[in-house]
């Protein structure tokens, strides 16, 4: 600083273009300097909150857990002459689905509705029309069992029909 007697010991970045680029100061000067000093003056919000994400990392590029070098992996089963890490320990990834089986979230309202997997829309609606007449409250003296059942039962025909409705392909319909 002009006029200042004390010897410059304490460094203070010049801007936040060149954090490695110095002032020099007295201790006096520094913290004034520091108290008055913003990193992110003249940026807009929205580049405050993407800078704040990239120090979470230390400014250095992430990627989920497991993917990172997963291609490697498969790349060294497909180069497997004998057959010696295809045992399975190695593999990374889901299995592939059994279309056999009803995926996991239809398996609790396929139960409700007592349907085996694979199954029509038809016949989810025709076997929800059936239980909704067994067991709407109407029908069973406003019983609270059976408005609770009932409920289930809606439940159970929405995820069905959300999921058989939307994409009857790939439901194995």
């Amino acid at each position: 600083m002009p006029d200042c007697p004390h010897a410059g010991e304490y460094r203070a970045p010049k801007s936040r273009e060149a954090l490695n680029d110095y002032w020099w100061f007295c201790l006096e000067h520094v913290r004034a300097y520091n108290a008055t000093w913003n990193y992110y003056k003249g940026m807009t919000p929205g580049e405050i909150e993407a800078e704040l994400r990239r120090d979470t990392s230390w400014q250095r590029p992430s990627w989920p857990l497991g993917s990172l070098g997963a291609t490697a992996w498969e790349d060294a089963l497909a180069r497997d002459p004998l057959g010696l890490l295809s045992a399975g320990r190695l593999r990374r990834g889901p299995a592939a689905p059994d279309p056999a089986q009803p995926p996991v979230e239809l398996r609790a309202p396929l139960a409700t509705l007592g349907l085996a997997w694979p199954v029509s829309l038809a016949a989810v609606k025709t076997r929800y029309k059936e239980l909704a007449k067994r067991h709407h409250p109407d029908a069973n003296g406003g019983d609270k069992a059976a408005e609770e059942r009932i409920k289930t039962i809606n439940l159970a025909y929405a995820a069905l029909r959300a999921r058989l409705g939307s994409a009857p392909a790939a439901a194995g319909v």
